[in-house]
């Protein structure tokens, strides 16, 4: 698919726009400290790369994913410590996109492409960070997964995709986002500096190693 004919760009968010781990893992860590102290988990450090993995899952898909057996309502429990640290340090200046996140969304608007959000985040994530970075200044629409039952990107992709101008384009670093792209037989641009392994981005059509070097490519 040319560049030349993309009218339309969804955006994953954190490890693609936002470098999600400075808050993520302080609130990861807070969680599995509740696990220990409720005997259902050991004592352990866990590295930034490790806990970086689970940027990019639904947060019912990471806990399904992460620790299968603890009781659904410890999962919950989990989820909501999570939250809530991640939303305490967002509102505390904490929360941090990537250098030129801000600088190539503009350039983006400027030049006439409509730029869409997805997340796999919950939807106070998504305001919470709009509030703060105005993001509703670049986007015309802001999509968390929570919005739509935590399906999984490539059904909202689908289900939605029919509402904005062809040729789309999608750009993430995590296999959930090559796997919506192809999918809806879309554009993918992998961003190889976020939290996929590189084996996630082997099938993406384009991989960056920067944000900025979509002002080179749109």
């Amino acid at each position: 698919m040319p560049l030349g004919r993309i009218k339309t760009i969804f955006f994953d968010y954190d490890g693609t726009l936002h470098n999600g781990i400075k808050i993520y893992a302080p609130a990861f860590r807070d969680a599995y400290a509740y696990l220990v102290e409720n005997s259902y988990a050991e004592p352990r450090d866990w590295t930034e790369a490790e806990i970086s993995y689970w940027l990019g899952f639904s947060p019912m898909e990471m806990w399904k994913r992460f620790m299968p057996g603890i009781p659904e309502e410890t999962k919950i429990t989990c989820s909501g410590i999570i939250s809530s640290t991640m939303k305490a340090l967002t509102e505390g200046g904490k929360a941090e996109l990537y250098r030129g996140s801000i600088e190539v969304l503009s350039y983006l608007k400027e030049k006439g492409y409509h730029l869409i959000f997805i997340s796999n985040c919950k939807s106070y994530y998504k305001e919470a960070h709009n509030r703060i970075f105005g993001l509703d200044n670049y986007f015309e629409e802001l999509i968390a997964t929570e919005d739509y039952g935590y399906l999984p990107k490539d059904e909202i992709l689908a289900s939605i995709k029919h509402r904005y101008e062809k040729d789309i384009a999608i750009v993430g670093d995590r296999f959930q986002d090559i796997e919506a792209g192809k999918a809806n037989g879309i554009l993918t641009i992998g961003c190889t500096y976020g939290y996929g392994s590189a084996s996630e981005l082997e099938d993406a059509d384009i991989r960056i190693g920067d944000i900025l070097e979509l002002k080179k490519l749109l």
